[in-house]
């Protein structure tokens, strides 16, 4: 199975209204990265152990470690979890930053250093969380 198809049928199996919110989500991300590679994580270490919730993925950035090795991520994610959604903006610097510019504007939503989690869409402001995408995208430089 391609990863789309994955996408598609982890979207597909989640309940409504959840179902119908990541639908809608995965279509927003899409039109800020339309040419960012996909992801899927299933949330399952090497050994086939469930480690964290499935993600998917949009974009790509190198992390570059202490040791001077590097790493290719997604910039941006999103999962369902047991309460809600979430979306994750990685790979921002200052972790201040998402609460302190979109935690007030964005409506009834836990912001933390990388993450944007609520209940429904119809929580959020989808133009705030939209500006929070695209400075990530744009502090790139690229939307690859």
């Amino acid at each position: 199975m391609n990863i789309k198809e994955q996408i598609k049928q982890y979207i597909a199996s989640q309940p409504e209204p959840k179902c119908s919110d990541m639908q809608e989500l995965h279509q927003h991300i899409l039109q800020v990265l339309p040419k960012g590679k996909l992801w899927f994580l299933d949330g399952k270490d090497d050994k086939g152990k469930t480690v964290s919730n499935p993600n998917i993925g949009y974009g790509s950035y190198s992390i570059k470690y202490a040791d001077g090795t590097t790493r290719e991520f997604y910039q941006i994610g999103l999962s369902a979890n047991k309460t809600g959604i979430s979306v994750y903006i990685l790979g921002i610097s200052d972790k201040t930053y998402l609460a302190q510019t979109y935690g007030k504007k964005i409506g009834k939503a836990s912001v933390t250093g990388y993450c944007i989690r609520f209940k429904t869409i119809k929580d959020i402001n989808i133009d705030i969380l939209q500006a929070a995408i695209r400075y990530r995208v744009e502090i790139i430089g690229k939307t690859n």
